[in-house]
């Protein structure tokens, strides 16, 4: 069941477009685990991945995608952007968060 109030982050059109492709490949897990870990001295790092829901998740169903959330994570991820480039080199996910929400 999705939760039904709001999801702390959002998905660009293009992170969308890139997330049901590849959800439509050969995952094993149906869901994208969008979380943090402690950084040490750099602070936290933004972690993302294809995994199988857990007790402790929050699902939402984001622009299609079905995004799970670990209850513990979602303060640290508020107004986050997910964003995918694909720039002459640069290939790849992107995490925005506005300065003044960077904790």
């Amino acid at each position: 069941m999705t939760n039904s109030f709001t999801a702390p982050l959002q998905l660009t059109d293009n992170a969308t477009a890139v997330l049901k492709q590849l959800l439509q490949g050969d995952v094993e897990a149906p869901f994208l685990r969008i979380g943090v870990k402690g950084g040490g001295c750099s602070g936290m790092a933004y972690m993302l991945g294809f995994d199988a829901r857990q007790e402790d998740d929050d699902l939402f169903d984001i622009g299609g995608v079905p995004v799970i959330i670990k209850k513990a994570h979602g303060m640290y991820l508020v107004g986050l952007e997910v964003d995918y480039q694909d720039q002459g080199d640069t290939r790849g996910f992107v995490f925005n968060k506005p300065t003044s929400l960077q904790g």
